[in-house]
């Protein structure tokens, strides 16, 4: 079986971060309103420490809905591949907090990924360190290392890179679970 390795964050699951944030600026952001990779930037400097206190307080995955189609091609992908999750759980703001982010994001996948053997999530941040056949992410830079596919799924931080830029790097972009489906099975 060739071994696929899909990402968690805006790959399987979506706009946890985006409703936390607006939960605690009082705000009505979209996933497209962030001008980088994390979406966290989108607090202010001032606030950043008020920032970190309630995130520690709450779980995004409360807030996190799964992309549409996720679990169903998921379920197919497993039957024909060795497949594994692989999330980053550092967080970039206060890295002292990862630890729960882990447990977060661990509970989140034993619940909603029960046809996945846990052994099977690997929570890492440089992904490049990791081999595979296939990867799905939806990080250009967490692309990189060695498969003889990459898919970069499309997210707000990704949607402008060029036909060319993805050529240049191997990318395939896909847009939905049902175009990963069509190319993998």
């Amino acid at each position: 079986m060739e071994k696929l390795i899909v990402d968690m964050d805006d790959v399987i699951t979506e706009n946890g971060f985006i409703r936390i944030i607006n939960e605690f600026l009082n705000s009505n952001y979209k996933p497209e309103d962030a001008e980088s990779y994390y979406i966290n930037d989108l607090i202010p400097k001032e606030k950043l420490e008020e920032w970190v206190k309630f995130y520690k307080e709450k779980n995004v995955y409360d807030y996190v809905n799964l992309v549409e189609g996720a679990i169903e091609a998921l379920e197919k992908l497993n039957e024909k591949y060795d497949l594994y999750i692989a999330t980053a759980y550092v967080f970039r703001d206060a890295p002292e907090v990862s630890g729960k982010t882990l447990n977060d994001k661990y509970n989140y996948l034993i619940k909603n990924l029960p046809f996945i053997d846990p052994h099977k999530f690997i929570f890492i941040s440089n992904k490049e360190l990791l081999e595979a056949d296939i990867r799905i992410d939806d990080s250009p830079k967490k692309l990189v290392g060695k498969a003889r596919l990459k898919l970069l799924f499309t997210a707000y931080h990704n949607k402008d890179m060029t036909d060319e830029e993805l050529k240049e790097n191997n990318f395939i972009r896909v847009n939905s679970w049902k175009e990963v489906e069509k190319i993998l099975l």
